[in-house]
């Protein structure tokens, strides 16, 4: 019960003080009435755990069923929109963001959601599906759909996720928290490409040049054609698109 205040009071910046952390954090709550939910479930009493689910998730915004396994020190953060399976589990020192599923992909029995482990990041809206596993201190992005097991020290982003740094295992806050250094692989891929293509109109506008010199008259430039060369106009559009206008 404390770990969990204060693992807000050390991630959020906005908690002016204990106090205010135990009476107006609905992460918390939803936690705190979900320990009792969890009891009773273990307990096979029936109705009780769904009936507490089912006002915490109209008193919070907040969806974990009683069968869950969440580890002390788990902080949901805002909290509206965030649905855990019934056979989730989340580890010790995790940050959860609001509009994060953990959910599962079909109708299957026994385990079916994800497992957290320590110290991970879910950015907001990510969703994480099915029975896989995302170790240790991972970085889930913000609108990710992660399907498959992820390493530890991971971060993952894109639709589908994809791992697009690995083998980094900080956990200090301002790498917990430092969502602007997200890694965008699409616009990796894009500037990859955007430069073979430079390289490869640099040969042909050299090309076009040698053609040039090798013409003797204009019969011969008739009998050619003017071979285009590329102006350069659109580069600025083209690097605002991959690397962001104003960003």
């Amino acid at each position: 019960m404390f770990e969990n205040i204060r693992i807000i009071r050390k991630f959020d910046p906005a908690a002016k003080s204990y106090l205010e952390i135990i009476l107006c954090y609905p992460g918390l709550h939803a936690i705190w009435l979900h320990k009792i939910a969890h009891f009773l479930y273990w307990a096979k009493l029936p109705l009780f755990p769904r009936l507490i689910n089912y006002l915490t998730r109209f008193l919070t915004g907040i969806d974990i069923h009683p069968g869950a396994k969440i580890a002390n020190g788990v902080f949901i953060d805002h909290g509206s929109g965030v649905v855990i399976g019934e056979t989730a589990e989340i580890g010790s020192g995790s940050l959860i963001f609001q509009g994060v599923t953990l959910g599962g992909t079909g109708k299957e029995s026994g385990k079916r959601h994800p497992t957290i482990g320590k110290n991970c990041v879910i950015g907001a809206g990510a969703k994480v599906l099915g029975n896989i596993v995302i170790e240790d201190h991972v970085r889930v992005g913000a609108g990710s759909v992660v399907m498959r097991n992820v390493p530890q020290g991971s971060t993952v982003v894109g639709i589908p996720g994809k791992v697009v740094k690995a083998g980094d295992s900080g956990d200090s806050i301002e790498q917990m928290l430092d969502h602007n250094q997200m890694p965008d692989p699409v616009a990796k891929v894009f500037s990859v490409l955007l430069e073979k293509v430079e390289t490869q109109q640099h040969l042909i506008n050299k090309l076009a040049e040698k053609q040039r010199l090798l013409e003797k008259d204009k019969s011969s430039e008739t009998s050619f054609g003017q071979t285009p060369t590329y102006d350069g106009k659109n580069d600025k559009f083209v690097q605002e698109f991959i690397y962001g206008d104003g960003i």
